[in-house]
Protein backbone atom coordinates (compact mmCIF):
# COMPACT_ATOMS: atom_id res chain seq x y z
CA UNK A 1 0.00 0.00 0.00
CA UNK A 2 1.38 3.44 -0.94
CA UNK A 3 1.57 6.40 1.43
CA UNK A 4 -1.23 8.08 -0.52
CA UNK A 5 -3.43 5.01 -0.22
CA UNK A 6 -2.75 4.56 3.47
CA UNK A 7 -3.72 8.20 4.10
CA UNK A 8 -7.04 7.82 2.32
CA UNK A 9 -9.19 6.53 5.23
CA UNK A 10 -8.01 9.31 7.56
CA UNK A 11 -8.50 12.01 4.94
CA UNK A 12 -11.95 10.71 4.08
CA UNK A 13 -12.83 10.52 7.76
CA UNK A 14 -11.85 14.15 8.12
CA UNK A 15 -14.27 15.29 5.39
CA UNK A 16 -17.04 12.72 5.76
CA UNK A 17 -20.60 13.72 6.59
CA UNK A 18 -23.45 11.65 7.89
CA UNK A 19 -25.80 10.68 5.08
CA UNK A 20 -28.97 11.72 6.88
CA UNK A 21 -27.78 15.27 7.42
CA UNK A 22 -26.44 15.60 3.92
CA UNK A 23 -29.58 14.21 2.33
CA UNK A 24 -31.81 16.41 4.45
CA UNK A 25 -30.00 19.63 3.59
CA UNK A 26 -29.02 19.62 -0.10
CA UNK A 27 -27.26 22.73 -1.30
CA UNK A 28 -28.40 23.80 -4.74
CA UNK A 29 -27.67 27.51 -4.95
CA UNK A 30 -24.42 29.38 -5.41
CA UNK A 31 -23.19 31.25 -2.34
CA UNK A 32 -22.82 34.99 -2.11
CA UNK A 33 -19.17 35.58 -1.42
CA UNK A 34 -19.38 39.37 -1.48
CA UNK A 35 -21.45 39.80 1.67
CA UNK A 36 -18.90 38.68 4.26
CA UNK A 37 -18.09 41.24 6.97
CA UNK A 38 -14.57 42.38 7.73
CA UNK A 39 -12.83 40.26 10.38
CA UNK A 40 -12.56 43.35 12.52
CA UNK A 41 -16.32 43.99 12.49
CA UNK A 42 -18.30 43.68 15.66
CA UNK A 43 -17.07 46.51 17.86
CA UNK A 44 -15.15 46.34 21.12
CA UNK A 45 -14.93 43.07 22.96
CA UNK A 46 -13.49 41.89 26.24
CA UNK A 47 -10.02 40.50 25.62
CA UNK A 48 -10.81 37.01 26.89
CA UNK A 49 -14.57 36.87 26.54
CA UNK A 50 -17.25 37.18 23.90
CA UNK A 51 -19.78 39.95 23.45
CA UNK A 52 -23.44 39.20 24.01
CA UNK A 53 -23.88 39.11 20.23
CA UNK A 54 -21.36 36.28 19.86
CA UNK A 55 -22.25 32.65 20.38
CA UNK A 56 -19.58 30.05 21.11
CA UNK A 57 -18.89 27.75 18.19
CA UNK A 58 -16.56 25.54 20.20
CA UNK A 59 -15.90 25.52 23.93
CA UNK A 60 -12.73 23.99 25.35
CA UNK A 61 -12.28 23.47 29.07
CA UNK A 62 -8.97 22.30 30.58
CA UNK A 63 -8.01 20.37 27.45
CA UNK A 64 -4.84 18.27 27.57
CA UNK A 65 -3.46 16.16 24.71
CA UNK A 66 -0.77 13.56 25.27
CA UNK A 67 0.90 10.68 23.49
CA UNK A 68 2.03 8.06 25.96
CA UNK A 69 4.18 9.88 28.54
CA UNK A 70 4.61 12.95 26.34
CA UNK A 71 2.23 15.84 26.98
CA UNK A 72 1.94 17.99 23.85
CA UNK A 73 -0.40 20.71 25.11
CA UNK A 74 -2.26 21.25 28.38
CA UNK A 75 -4.70 23.40 30.33
CA UNK A 76 -6.39 24.92 27.28
CA UNK A 77 -9.61 26.72 28.14
CA UNK A 78 -10.89 28.61 25.13
CA UNK A 79 -14.17 29.82 23.63
CA UNK A 80 -14.18 29.95 19.84
CA UNK A 81 -17.04 32.17 18.59
CA UNK A 82 -19.16 31.18 15.64
CA UNK A 83 -19.09 33.10 12.37
CA UNK A 84 -15.51 34.28 12.75
CA UNK A 85 -11.91 33.31 12.07
CA UNK A 86 -9.90 32.38 15.15
CA UNK A 87 -6.15 32.04 14.57
CA UNK A 88 -3.88 29.85 16.68
CA UNK A 89 -0.33 31.19 16.56
CA UNK A 90 2.93 30.28 18.23
CA UNK A 91 6.34 28.73 17.52
CA UNK A 92 6.81 25.22 16.18
CA UNK A 93 6.16 22.45 18.67
CA UNK A 94 3.86 24.38 20.99
CA UNK A 95 0.81 22.19 20.33
CA UNK A 96 -1.24 24.23 17.87
CA UNK A 97 -1.74 21.49 15.28
CA UNK A 98 -2.07 18.85 18.00
CA UNK A 99 -4.91 20.83 19.53
CA UNK A 100 -6.51 21.49 16.14
CA UNK A 101 -6.58 17.78 15.31
CA UNK A 102 -8.24 17.10 18.66
CA UNK A 103 -11.16 19.29 17.60
CA UNK A 104 -12.47 16.69 15.18
CA UNK A 105 -11.06 13.60 16.85
CA UNK A 106 -8.27 12.87 14.39
CA UNK A 107 -6.17 11.63 17.30
CA UNK A 108 -8.46 8.61 17.37
CA UNK A 109 -6.23 7.46 14.51
CA UNK A 110 -2.88 8.35 16.11
CA UNK A 111 -3.13 7.03 19.65
CA UNK A 112 -3.36 10.47 21.23
CA UNK A 113 -5.18 10.88 24.53
CA UNK A 114 -7.47 13.88 24.88
CA UNK A 115 -8.60 14.95 28.36
CA UNK A 116 -10.84 17.78 29.48
CA UNK A 117 -13.96 18.92 27.65
CA UNK A 118 -14.53 19.98 24.05
CA UNK A 119 -18.10 20.91 23.16
CA UNK A 120 -19.85 22.08 20.01
CA UNK A 121 -23.07 23.52 21.35
CA UNK A 122 -24.69 20.70 23.30
CA UNK A 123 -22.50 18.03 21.74
CA UNK A 124 -19.67 16.71 23.92
CA UNK A 125 -17.13 15.63 21.30
CA UNK A 126 -15.52 13.01 23.54
CA UNK A 127 -18.53 11.67 25.41
CA UNK A 128 -18.63 7.84 25.37
CA UNK A 129 -21.68 7.79 23.11
CA UNK A 130 -20.42 10.36 20.59
CA UNK A 131 -19.36 8.77 17.30
CA UNK A 132 -16.33 10.30 15.56
CA UNK A 133 -18.31 10.31 12.31
CA UNK A 134 -20.89 12.60 13.92
CA UNK A 135 -18.14 14.96 15.04
CA UNK A 136 -16.66 15.07 11.54
CA UNK A 137 -20.10 15.69 10.07
CA UNK A 138 -20.03 19.03 11.83
CA UNK A 139 -16.31 19.84 11.92
CA UNK A 140 -14.31 19.68 8.68
CA UNK A 141 -10.55 19.76 8.15
CA UNK A 142 -8.15 21.22 5.59
CA UNK A 143 -4.57 20.02 5.92
CA UNK A 144 -1.24 21.80 5.57
CA UNK A 145 -0.44 20.56 2.09
CA UNK A 146 -3.02 20.11 -0.67
CA UNK A 147 -4.05 16.46 -0.63
CA UNK A 148 -6.52 15.74 -3.42
CA UNK A 149 -7.08 12.03 -3.90
CA UNK A 150 -4.82 11.32 -6.89
CA UNK A 151 -6.93 8.56 -8.42
CA UNK A 152 -10.09 10.71 -8.41
CA UNK A 153 -11.43 13.41 -10.69
CA UNK A 154 -12.11 16.93 -9.51
CA UNK A 155 -15.81 16.10 -9.13
CA UNK A 156 -15.20 12.86 -7.25
CA UNK A 157 -12.81 14.61 -4.88
CA UNK A 158 -15.46 17.16 -3.95
CA UNK A 159 -18.19 14.58 -3.31
CA UNK A 160 -15.97 11.92 -1.72
CA UNK A 161 -17.14 12.70 1.81
CA UNK A 162 -20.77 12.36 0.78
CA UNK A 163 -20.15 9.09 -1.08
CA UNK A 164 -18.12 7.73 1.87
CA UNK A 165 -21.27 7.94 3.98
CA UNK A 166 -23.70 6.50 1.48
CA UNK A 167 -25.01 9.55 -0.36
CA UNK A 168 -25.30 8.58 -4.03
CA UNK A 169 -28.15 10.65 -5.48
CA UNK A 170 -26.88 12.07 -8.75
CA UNK A 171 -28.69 15.39 -8.48
CA UNK A 172 -27.70 15.88 -4.84
CA UNK A 173 -24.04 15.16 -5.58
CA UNK A 174 -24.04 17.45 -8.61
CA UNK A 175 -25.65 20.34 -6.70
CA UNK A 176 -23.42 19.85 -3.66
CA UNK A 177 -20.29 19.84 -5.83
CA UNK A 178 -21.27 22.97 -7.72
CA UNK A 179 -22.15 24.86 -4.55
CA UNK A 180 -18.96 23.80 -2.77
CA UNK A 181 -16.81 24.80 -5.74
CA UNK A 182 -18.57 28.18 -5.86
CA UNK A 183 -17.84 28.62 -2.15
CA UNK A 184 -14.19 27.81 -2.77
CA UNK A 185 -14.03 30.30 -5.67
CA UNK A 186 -13.05 27.47 -8.01
CA UNK A 187 -16.19 26.81 -10.06
CA UNK A 188 -15.31 29.09 -12.97
CA UNK A 189 -11.88 27.46 -13.21
CA UNK A 190 -13.02 23.83 -13.24
CA UNK A 191 -16.64 23.77 -14.44
CA UNK A 192 -15.63 22.50 -17.89
CA UNK A 193 -13.21 19.85 -16.64
CA UNK A 194 -14.88 18.33 -13.60
CA UNK A 195 -14.01 14.82 -14.69
CA UNK A 196 -10.31 15.47 -15.24
CA UNK A 197 -7.78 14.30 -12.62
CA UNK A 198 -7.58 16.64 -9.66
CA UNK A 199 -3.79 16.45 -9.67
CA UNK A 200 -3.70 18.48 -12.91
CA UNK A 201 -4.68 21.58 -10.95
CA UNK A 202 -2.04 23.99 -9.68
CA UNK A 203 -1.02 23.87 -6.03
CA UNK A 204 -3.26 26.77 -5.05
CA UNK A 205 -6.17 25.33 -7.01
CA UNK A 206 -5.65 21.96 -5.35
CA UNK A 207 -5.87 23.59 -1.92
CA UNK A 208 -9.09 25.36 -2.91
CA UNK A 209 -10.36 21.97 -4.12
CA UNK A 210 -9.60 20.52 -0.68
CA UNK A 211 -11.53 23.40 0.87
CA UNK A 212 -14.45 22.65 -1.47
CA UNK A 213 -14.25 18.98 -0.48
CA UNK A 214 -14.52 19.93 3.18
CA UNK A 215 -17.38 22.39 2.51
CA UNK A 216 -19.42 19.90 0.46
CA UNK A 217 -20.58 18.16 3.63
CA UNK A 218 -21.74 21.51 5.09
CA UNK A 219 -19.75 21.62 8.33
CA UNK A 220 -20.40 24.18 11.03
CA UNK A 221 -16.68 24.48 11.79
CA UNK A 222 -13.75 24.38 9.36
CA UNK A 223 -10.31 23.61 10.76
CA UNK A 224 -7.36 24.79 8.66
CA UNK A 225 -3.81 23.68 9.45
CA UNK A 226 -1.41 26.16 7.83
CA UNK A 227 -3.30 25.97 4.53
CA UNK A 228 -0.93 28.38 2.75
CA UNK A 229 2.44 27.06 3.90
CA UNK A 230 3.10 25.20 0.63
CA UNK A 231 1.77 27.94 -1.67
CA UNK A 232 3.32 30.88 -3.49
CA UNK A 233 2.37 34.48 -2.54
CA UNK A 234 -0.30 34.80 -5.26
CA UNK A 235 -2.01 31.55 -4.28
CA UNK A 236 -1.69 32.51 -0.61
CA UNK A 237 -3.48 35.81 -1.23
CA UNK A 238 -6.35 33.97 -2.92
CA UNK A 239 -6.70 31.52 -0.02
CA UNK A 240 -6.64 34.36 2.50
CA UNK A 241 -9.34 36.21 0.57
CA UNK A 242 -11.38 33.02 0.50
CA UNK A 243 -10.99 32.52 4.26
CA UNK A 244 -12.21 36.06 4.91
CA UNK A 245 -15.31 35.55 2.76
CA UNK A 246 -16.12 32.10 4.14
CA UNK A 247 -16.09 33.30 7.74
CA UNK A 248 -19.62 34.69 7.44
CA UNK A 249 -20.95 31.21 6.66
CA UNK A 250 -18.70 28.79 8.55
CA UNK A 251 -16.64 29.20 11.71
CA UNK A 252 -12.93 28.87 10.91
CA UNK A 253 -10.09 27.85 13.22
CA UNK A 254 -6.76 28.58 11.54
CA UNK A 255 -3.32 27.40 12.62
CA UNK A 256 -0.61 29.61 11.18
CA UNK A 257 3.04 30.45 11.81
CA UNK A 258 2.54 33.64 9.81
CA UNK A 259 1.62 36.41 12.21
CA UNK A 260 0.93 38.79 9.32
CA UNK A 261 -1.58 36.28 7.99
CA UNK A 262 -3.31 36.06 11.37
CA UNK A 263 -3.51 39.84 11.46
CA UNK A 264 -5.01 39.96 7.96
CA UNK A 265 -7.74 37.33 8.30
CA UNK A 266 -8.53 36.58 11.94
CA UNK A 267 -10.96 38.37 14.21
CA UNK A 268 -9.52 36.65 17.28
CA UNK A 269 -6.11 35.19 17.96
CA UNK A 270 -4.92 32.69 20.55
CA UNK A 271 -1.22 32.62 21.39
CA UNK A 272 0.46 29.33 22.32
CA UNK A 273 3.98 29.06 23.72
CA UNK A 274 6.14 26.37 25.28
CA UNK A 275 6.33 26.28 29.06
CA UNK A 276 9.54 25.73 30.96
CA UNK A 277 9.00 21.98 30.76
CA UNK A 278 8.56 22.18 26.96
CA UNK A 279 4.81 21.56 27.08
CA UNK A 280 2.57 23.77 24.95
CA UNK A 281 0.12 26.05 26.69
CA UNK A 282 -2.31 28.83 25.87
CA UNK A 283 -0.85 32.15 26.99
CA UNK A 284 -3.37 34.73 25.81
CA UNK A 285 -6.45 35.07 23.61
CA UNK A 286 -8.36 38.11 22.42
CA UNK A 287 -9.21 40.35 19.46
CA UNK A 288 -6.38 40.10 16.96
CA UNK A 289 -5.72 43.84 16.81
CA UNK A 290 -5.26 43.96 20.57
CA UNK A 291 -3.09 40.86 20.70
CA UNK A 292 -0.61 42.53 18.34
CA UNK A 293 -0.94 46.14 19.51
CA UNK A 294 -1.37 45.82 23.28
CA UNK A 295 -0.95 42.27 24.60
CA UNK A 296 -1.41 41.85 28.32
CA UNK A 297 1.09 39.04 28.82
CA UNK A 298 4.80 39.83 28.55
CA UNK A 299 5.39 36.47 26.87
CA UNK A 300 2.90 37.39 24.14
CA UNK A 301 4.58 40.74 23.65
CA UNK A 302 7.97 39.09 23.33
CA UNK A 303 6.66 36.63 20.76
CA UNK A 304 4.71 39.02 18.53
CA UNK A 305 7.56 41.56 18.51
CA UNK A 306 10.09 38.91 17.55
CA UNK A 307 12.11 39.01 20.75
CA UNK A 308 11.57 35.26 21.05
CA UNK A 309 10.59 32.80 18.33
Amino acid sequence: MTGEQSALPTALAAVAAGPNRAAATPVATAPRLDDAPSPAAGGARPRDGLTSAQTPGLSLDSVRVSFGDHVAVRNVTLAIPSGEVTALIGPSGCGKTTLLRALNRLHDHTGGRVEGSIRLGDLDLYAPGTRPELVRTRIGMVFQRPNPFPAMSIFENVVSGLRFNGVHGRALLRDAAESALHHAALWDVVKDRLHQPAVRLSGGQQQRLCIARALAVEPEILLMDEPCSALDPIATAKIEDLITHLASEVTIVLVTHNMFQAHRVAGRTAVFLLGEDRVGELVEVGPTAEIFASPRDDRTRAYVTGEVG
